[in-house]
């Protein structure tokens, strides 16, 4: 028998469906009903917490003034570990790094990741097959409503190959809204995210 997929791990928000057998699939021609099959009882089933460690050390620069490093490191629970810093964009070198991952990167990863497994688990479920997915998506830093600075926007644009005959734009339109809509990171955020 399918079962939904309701437990996560994640890595830089990178998620992995992993199979449980609390709940079964009920395959649909709409995308959307096989979101809410699966999803429906999340708030009872899904609870978990996710461990990220940032560490940061003084590098004997004048930190009162300023001009110190943002380069640090994030470690997450499996291990891995991630050279970060602030974007150059935001801190100009050399109290910046270049060759490290700002957190502004690791959102729009976070987005794009999220949004990526989610539509692979629907077309899965759709008996879809998928050979590989792209997305060069980009996140846009600006004003916001309130006048604060924040990733407002994020622009996903997935190419996809599929195996054998690539199915009706219809459908894979359709995809794309129900794993936007239940995407997790989505669902976590007030930024505006487009997919095309």
């Amino acid at each position: 028998m399918n079962r939904c997929c309701i437990q996560i791990s994640t890595v830089l928000g990178l998620l992995m469906w992993q199979e449980c057998a609390q709940m079964p699939v009920v395959i649909s021609a709409e995308p959307r009903q096989l979101v809410q099959t699966c999803f429906s009882q999340a708030d009872t089933v899904m609870k978990h917490q996710y461990i990220a460690e940032i560490t940061w050390k003084a590098d004997g620069s004048p930190f009162a003034a300023g001009k110190y490093s943002r380069a640090h490191r994030w470690r997450f629970d499996c291990g891995i570990e991630v050279e970060a810093s602030a974007s150059p964009s935001v801190v100009p070198l050399p109290y910046s790094r270049e060759d490290a991952v700002d957190p502004e990167e690791a959102f729009v990863a976070a987005i794009s990741s999220c949004h990526m497994l989610t539509f692979l688990y629907l077309a899965s479920k759709q008996g879809i097959e998928i050979s590989s997915y792209h997305d060069r998506a980009a996140g846009y830093m600006e004003a916001s409503t309130g006048g604060k600075l924040a990733v407002t926007r994020v622009a996903l644009k997935p190419e996809i190959a599929y195996r054998g005959e690539a199915p009706p734009k219809t459908v894979v339109d359709s995809l794309h809204q129900a794993a936007h809509e239940e995407c997790f990171i989505a669902n976590s955020v007030k930024t505006d995210i487009r997919i095309g």
